[in-house]
């Protein structure tokens, strides 16, 4: 890819025939025609897929789309999302489009901080343990970088610890460890497994599980966005934009109020998220896993975005775990999936979490004024349809 980000401002598009479409790609982001055929073979060959997984008989392939208009933290972005419902990615580019004429998407991802879990069971004393392991601390940490050399020379290593009582007579430690740009599900379980026999030494205690958390509370990106009551009307007037925020805001408040719409509410951001997650070859599993135990962390299931009318538009905000990677794992032995992390042009985990996050927002917003609007079965439906005819 060349040093200037893309033009993701890209009218017209989705009419263009597919090979137009593919030399628009290639000129924007420098692909060559074997990169670009990646795509045409689904991203990776049988043999490739037989390195990943068990009992490989082949590979199944998703659509690849392109996600336009997306202006993120001041940069233009082209997101590859690999999706098999129809509708998500024009829904997607359209509320983006929306978002950029309010100044485009603001994000901030945390430190790329995962949480390995001891559990300690039949504990003598909780009280007496908890202070032992406390007092134990610089120790416990020093270890727990030492059970993770490689991750220490990169800048990682752990940085924090939690104790936990889950009953009188469970604990469970939390290590808190900076995983830079990998997942780091192997590097947390690696230190996880580490320091069980010393913890269980000092709080006399049973080792349990050691394993991660897809909780992934302290690596958390929020996003927000504007849309100007003129967006939002299109070739309205900006009285009935006005009037569809307040629809949209009306609705948020509904999925703040009742799980059961709260449940479809996230779905709709999770339409926007998984299939970026899926293109970059990430763990959308846990993404989704640790989204919606976000959205019940507090003991009630609640809606991960919310929107309000504020001084002439309409403002979206958003929070939700997102532990992703720009290397180890799928992609070091998926090229499709690294191919997508070219086209976005990321440099770290947290850049990538930044541009999943606001297509999340997107996807969300799309669907919140289709609701309050013309209903979600219009624009859906017709694309369904298309998809069908051409079966």
């Amino acid at each position: 890819m060349s040093d200037n980000h893309p033009n993701s401002r890209l009218p017209g598009f989705y009419r263009a025939p597919l090979d137009e479409r593919q030399a628009e790609l290639a000129r924007q982001t420098g692909l060559s025609p074997d990169e670009l055929a990646l795509f045409t073979s689904g991203g990776i060959t049988p043999a490739g897929a037989d390195r990943i997984v068990e009992n490989v008989v082949g590979v199944y392939a998703l659509p690849v789309g392109l996600g336009l208009n997306f202006h993120i933290n001041g940069v233009d972005r082209l997101i590859p999302m690999a999706v098999e419902e129809p509708s998500v990615i024009a829904a997607a580019s359209n509320a983006a489009r929306m978002v950029r004429e309010g100044g485009g998407f603001v994000a901030k991802a945390d430190e790329s901080i995962m949480a390995a879990q001891i559990e300690l069971r039949e504990v003598a004393d909780a009280v007496a343990a908890t202070a032992a392991i406390a007092a134990a601390h610089k120790e416990i940490m020093a270890k727990a970088d030492a059970a993770i050399p490689q991750l220490v020379e990169f800048g990682g290593g752990c940085r924090d610890m939690e104790i936990r009582a889950l009953s009188d007579r469970r604990l469970v430690v939390h290590l808190y460890i900076d995983c830079r740009d990998a997942m780091g599900a192997n590097t947390v379980n690696t230190v996880a497994e580490a320091l069980a026999p010393r913890l269980a030494e000092l709080a006399h205690a049973r080792i349990g599980l050691r394993i991660l958390s897809n909780l992934a509370d302290r690596r958390v990106v929020r996003v927000s966005g504007r849309v100007p009551f003129a967006a939002l009307a299109g070739e309205k007037s900006v009285e009935e934009g006005a009037a569809l925020a307040h629809a949209i805001e009306a609705a948020s408040r509904f999925a703040e109020d009742d799980i059961y719409r709260a449940a479809t509410h996230n779905k709709g951001i999770m339409n926007g998220v998984d299939p970026v997650v899926i293109a970059t070859g990430n763990d959308w599993r846990g993404i989704e896993a640790g989204a919606h135990a976000y959205a019940a962390r507090d003991g009630r299931y609640r809606p991960l975005s919310t929107w309000r009318v504020e001084s002439g538009g309409l403002v979206g905000q958003l929070a939700m775990p997102m532990a992703v990677a720009t290397v180890g794992g799928t992609l070091q032995v998926h090229p499709g999936a690294r191919l997508a992390l070219r086209i976005l042009g990321v440099t770290s985990a947290r850049e990538l979490a930044e541009i999943i996050g606001s297509v999340g927002l997107g996807q969300n917003l799309a669907a919140l004024k289709a609701l309050a609007g013309e209903g979600i079965q219009r624009g859906h439906m017709a694309l369904h349809q298309r998809a069908v005819s051409r079966a």
